[in-house]
């Protein structure tokens, strides 16, 4: 599953390197779930074009233009297979990378496995900035002294998912901005859902959606995110 936010450009050679690895790999009946973030260029085109003659691609559409989080959460609600892999539409970790969750998963008997380009810096081919960099170095310090979460990096956009342990975690988030990804960890902590992180390759590209105020906001979350755990927000799903 992919959020995509203005995305005409990079979607049809992401499609192409996902498709042709499916093609060559042992998950080659695998759904391709591109959530429409309400972009404002051709982005839905491009992937309804693409699923005329691919039937694995389907496109769900946002009510406008919602965020990252509500992207994810729109998508794993809608996702149909056993295991739920979110990636960026960038390929930043490879797609290649994903045997290696599978294998953490099975191994670990988690039924969440994130990528982590903290466990193993020698995997990162192609740095961000290093101010970009240092501030993500500084918001994982915070992100473990405000919530408890024993990860690294809970950032990289390379996450897969149990189907029940989705259906678990996703309806209870309530964020839709970039912290979603640390208030996922929490409510799967907070259920019991065992999560492992696993080093992958990843090398940064140019293009990201993430601006310095959404970073700045991402810190704010962190202590809405420990808010709503102590009042106990987590503890019922939103649809419940």
């Amino acid at each position: 599953m992919i959020p995509a936010f203005n995305e005409e450009r990079r979607l049809p050679p992401t499609l192409d390197t996902l498709f042709a690895w499916l093609d060559a790999s042992a998950y080659g009946d695998a759904e391709v779930l591109i959530v429409d973030d309400g972009s404002s260029d051709g982005t839905a085109r491009v992937v309804e074009m693409r699923a005329r003659s691919e039937a694995r691609l389907r496109l769900v559409k946002n009510p406008g233009n919602r965020g990252k989080g509500y992207s994810i959460r729109h998508g794993m609600t809608e996702a149909r297979g056993d295991w739920m892999l979110m990636t960026d539409a960038d390929l930043s970790a490879p797609i290649a990378e994903l045997p290696k969750l599978f294998q953490a998963v099975e191994a670990g008997r988690a039924v969440v496995a994130i990528g982590s380009r903290s466990l193993d810096r020698s995997l990162v081919g192609v740095h961000q900035a290093r101010a970009r960099e240092l501030s993500g170095i500084f918001f994982n310090r915070v992100m473990r002294l405000v919530t408890g979460l024993p990860f690294a990096d809970t950032q990289c956009g390379f996450k897969l998912y149990r189907r029940d342990a989705a259906r678990e975690i996703f309806p209870r988030q309530l964020l839709d901005g970039f912290g979603f990804d640390v208030e996922d960890l929490v409510i799967a902590k907070r259920l019991g859902l065992a999560a492992v992180e696993v080093p992958v390759r990843w090398d940064n590209v140019e293009g990201t959606k993430v601006s310095l105020l959404s970073g700045v906001r991402s810190f704010g979350e962190l202590f809405t995110i420990r808010w709503n755990a102590v009042r106990g927000r987590y503890d019922r799903s939103r649809q419940s």
